[in-house]
């Protein structure tokens, strides 16, 4: 832009762009987040708005993409850091197995949006294969929004990227092949460029067994922060590079940067430097890749455009569920695992600009292909929303699981999670009889592992309770770890059974005086008495004698009990004199002394 020029040529820096990108971004990723439309899509309609197409800020977003594409650096290091080689060893069958055949089966249905709508084989080669190539960025951002990038069906979808990051490299091979007078290449010359590669990676992985780690506890000892900061940007930006100029790609060599560094005494260091920037990068990339929507080509080929977008994406679902099925995925995790991976991605630009320069593309092929991969990039988050909300919450197994009928018992426990279990051992060590009810069936299954034996039943209702033997019990004991239905419990178990005394737990104060005013005759807060021992620890170790240990946590305990009592009737706030505070008291000077 002209302002924009002139503008630096008076000041020097231009510090207006960065200005606006940051502006951008937090005003749409908070407002995207608080409609439940997630960051990713808050970042490509804030590109959008502000880009050459949009309000015209911005005339040259490929530069600042170039740039962004850091941010998917860093964030493969940090997956690196995470990856142990223990880790990625025991992953070698889903890469190389569920991974493979996944790009494989989608490269051959994506082919075929090609061929159909009439282009060359080569042409229609090239825009499936870079279709193929999911988003790692979007992905791996949505899977960390859903913590699930450390649950099994995240590591699956994790070793599918991997694979297809190392596929890059045949893919680029195979261009060069299919490029007029491609055929005219050499098998010296492509056997150089696979040692070439082979030959990066053999140094990486020596500089990171041999030369990292020491030279990270030399910097270390200078007790410079800054100075670890810039080596711990210095190696993902080193390994990057080396991976580009082997004709590889740079994510793959950040990762396997942050795969040798996993082991390191200095791993937790290295993410706190490098997370920063991470985050920013990556929400750069995405406004960039916002940006690059050219609407122009869009307006122009928009009947292709779209039936490219749809093609290629319902395919390319369908490839990814069938693949899935075929490795004993359930329906569940195979299609959200479709939802997810349906998209093209940022490896797909660099496919698309090295068939342009041999010729496979032109101009305009390119930009309609680029366009394509940037509106299912769009796409996918919204995909992703309509999923999560048209698919029915999942129903728990019932498969080995016993109701209960019929049952009688001295004692009826409901709930047996963390706490439902450490209340249990005492009544058992007495040998009293006890009845359970859960309904966690993960947990009724994994406490028959340890002797237990579960019933499934939820104790909210009254038609359970009689079948679990509530009206014969000595004792009931709510544990369940839901507060609403423990109260619920409680206020159903007193209006049944009302000679049956009820003891629970509590999750707070509020939750306490609730159960109280439901009548349970004894309610404890589930971290009261483990905290005041953690306190009485804590005296001791401050060379506070075991006598006075006692009577300090007695005091405490006896304060807490009163305060509780004028809760009841007066409200949560009433006696707050009760509590020991560490504020000075207004008019007295100094401070208290530390005992």
């Amino acid at each position: 832009m002209a302002a924009e020029t002139a503008h630096a040529a008076a000041h020097g820096f231009d510090i207006l762009p960065v200005v606006v990108l940051l502006a951008a971004a937090v005003v749409a990723v908070p407002l995207f987040k608080r409609l439940g439309l997630g960051s990713v899509l808050g970042y490509l309609a804030a590109g959008l708005v502000i880009g050459p197409f949009g309000l015209g800020l911005f005339s040259d977003p490929q530069s600042i993409l170039h740039v962004a594409e850091l941010g998917v650096v860093m964030f493969l290091f940090i997956i690196g850091l995470e990856m142990q080689p223990s880790r990625l060893w025991a992953m070698r069958g889903e890469i190389f197995g569920l991974g493979l055949v996944q790009v494989g089966v989608c490269i051959a249905l994506l082919i075929c949006v090609g061929l159909a709508l009439g282009f060359p084989p080569a042409q229609s080669f090239v825009a499936g294969t870079g279709f193929v190539l999911t988003s790692t960025a979007i992905v791996m951002q949505m899977l960390e929004e859903r913590r699930a990038l450390a649950l099994p069906k995240g590591r699956r979808i994790m070793a599918i990227l991997l694979l297809e990051d190392l596929a890059i490299v045949p893919l680029l091979a195979l261009v060069a092949f299919l490029a007029p007078g491609g055929a005219d290449v050499t098998l010296q010359q492509r056997l150089a460029s696979v040692g070439i590669g082979l030959g990066a990676i053999a140094a990486l992985v020596v500089a990171g067994r041999y030369a990292l780690d020491p030279m990270f506890r030399l910097l270390g000892k200078a007790r410079a922060r800054e100075v670890m900061t810039a080596a711990a940007l210095l190696v993902v930006l080193g390994a990057a590079l080396l991976m580009q100029a082997a004709g590889l790609s740079m994510a793959m060599g950040a990762f396997l940067a942050g795969v040798l560094l996993s082991e390191s005494s200095f791993r937790h260091q290295l993410e706190a430097d490098v997370e920063p920037f991470r985050g920013v990068l990556l929400g750069l990339f995405f406004l960039g890749v916002g940006m690059a929507l050219d609407l122009t080509v869009i307006a122009a080929n928009w009947r292709l455009v779209a039936v490219s977008v749809v093609a290629y994406m319902v395919l390319k679902t369908m490839g990814i569920y069938a693949v899935a099925r075929l490795f004993r995925a359930s329906n569940r995790e195979a299609l959200e695992r479709a939802v997810l991976m349906a998209q093209g991605g940022e490896f797909a630009f660099v496919l698309y600009a090295a068939a342009t320069a041999v010729g496979i593309l032109d101009i305009t092929g390119n930009a309609i292909l680029t366009a394509t991969i940037i509106v299912s990039m769009a796409a996918t988050p919204l995909l992703v929303i309509a999923h999560d909300r048209l698919m029915p919450k999942p129903a728990p197994s019932l498969e080995g699981m016993e109701a209960p009928e019929n049952l009688s018992a001295s004692v009826l426990l409901i709930g047996f999670g963390r706490f439902g279990q450490i209340v249990s051992q005492p009544l058992l060590a007495r040998s009293c009889s006890i009845t359970i009810i859960e309904t966690n069936t993960d947990g009724i299954r994994d406490a028959r592992d340890f002797g237990f034996k579960v019933h499934y039943g939820d104790g909210t209702r009254l038609d359970i309770l009689h079948a679990a033997g509530a009206a014969e019990a000595r004792l009931i004991v709510i544990t369940v770890n839901d507060r609403e239905a423990s109260l619920k419990i409680a206020e159903l178990v007193k209006a049944e059974f009302p000679l049956v005394p009820v003891i629970a737990r509590a999750f707070d104060r509020g939750h306490a005086i609730e159960l109280v005013r439901a009548g349970v005759d004894f309610q404890i807060r589930e971290t009261l008495e483990s905290a005041l021992a953690l306190g009485a620890k804590g005296l001791s170790l401050l060379d506070v004698d075991d006598e006075e240990v006692a009577r300090v946590v007695d005091s405490v305990r006896r304060r807490d009990a009163e305060r509780f009592a004028i809760e009841l009737t007066d409200g949560i706030h009433a006696a707050r004199d009760l509590i020991h505070g560490n504020a000075p008291v207004k008019g007295q000077a100094g401070s208290q002394k530390a005992s």
